[in-house]
């Protein structure tokens, strides 16, 4: 029997370790955990993505500050906010929603913030301390963090004998999750367009991790029997059976033939994506810990 993970029970047990860290902290440092979310510009869905980030901040007991700048705003301008949240000790997450609108340049001002306030994880410093193994030092990407509780609550937090297979190479997920498995001594391949008899890699795989942005590409004869599948891709495809011009949201995997194949198995909307807010939420709390001198707790 398959087991189908629900994604929004993981993150709402993340997010309730989260609430009772941040009494803690406040209890007995004093310190409440500061959350400064910055939007450039007028896109629909990063202002549904930041609302729905400042909601959570709020609930889980933070200070949440959102900064919403006009979309003509310089890169100057820009800078100079972000380096005034850097030198303001009340705020101890940093996060700029992406992508900014043209011609502002998201690279600079991602690593301009300071990486003991990088909550997104995106700061070279925090990817050089994954690299290395440091995963007490740096703050890691949010939604690789967020599949990898998926995989310990399955596995346990040593991986020791399994081997994964993680399909994609991005700096922004493909990577991370690599070293994240890594560090937890499982032994990892990392594919991508360019591997050779891809199906046969996969078939290797006890944990099979996709995050290719291909609607459905991997079946059910690339999924080892047993097998652990997390499915990180978000596409919107057509959906003529719902009604003309209807859409939906399909992963990387094509769910209801490898749910027949694995043992367990992440679906699409409802898995991965509600991890990536309940992360964010425990990067901040793991700064502010951090920052006040405490030992940061373990989500």
């Amino acid at each position: 029997m398959t087991t189908v993970i629900d994604g929004r029970e993981v993150a709402a047990s993340v997010i309730d370790a989260v609430k009772s860290a941040t009494v803690a902290l406040e209890r007995e440092a004093g310190v409440k955990p500061g959350l400064a979310v910055v939007i450039v510009g007028n896109d629909p869905a990063s202002h549904a993505y930041v609302s729905s980030k400042s909601k959570m901040a709020k609930e889980c007991g933070f200070a949440s500050v959102q900064h919403t700048l006009p979309e003509d705003t310089s890169q100057d301008a820009l800078a100079a906010l972000v380096e005034t949240l850097n030198a303001d000790a009340s705020i101890h997450g940093i996060l700029v929603q992406l992508p900014l609108p043209k011609p502002l340049n998201s690279e600079p001002i991602i690593q301009s913030i300071l990486p003991e306030k990088d909550v997104d994880g995106l700061n070279i410093v925090n990817a050089g301390k994954l690299a290395t193994g440091d995963l007490e030092g740096g703050l890691v990407s949010c939604t690789p963090a967020g599949a990898m509780v998926f995989v310990k609550r399955t596995h346990g937090e040593d991986l020791s004998g399994l081997n994964a297979v993680v399909v994609g190479r991005s700096n922004l997920f493909g990577k991370p999750m690599a070293q994240l498995l890594l560090a937890a001594n499982a032994t990892v391949t990392v594919a991508h367009s360019r591997t050779k008899d891809l199906a046969s890699v996969c078939r290797n795989a006890d944990i099979l991790v996709a995050a290719v942005g291909r609607p459905e590409m991997v079946k059910a004869d690339w999924v080892k029997p047993g097998a652990t599948v997390i499915d990180v891709g978000i596409n919107r495809v057509p959906a003529p059976e719902k009604g003309e011009g209807k859409s939906k949201l399909v992963g990387d995997v094509a769910f209801d033939e490898c749910a027949r194949v694995a043992a367990v198995i992440t679906p699409v909307p409802g898995g991965v994506g509600p991890m990536t807010i309940a992360m964010l939420m425990a990067n901040t709390v793991i700064a502010a810990y951090r920052k006040a001198g405490k030992t940061a707790p373990k989500f």
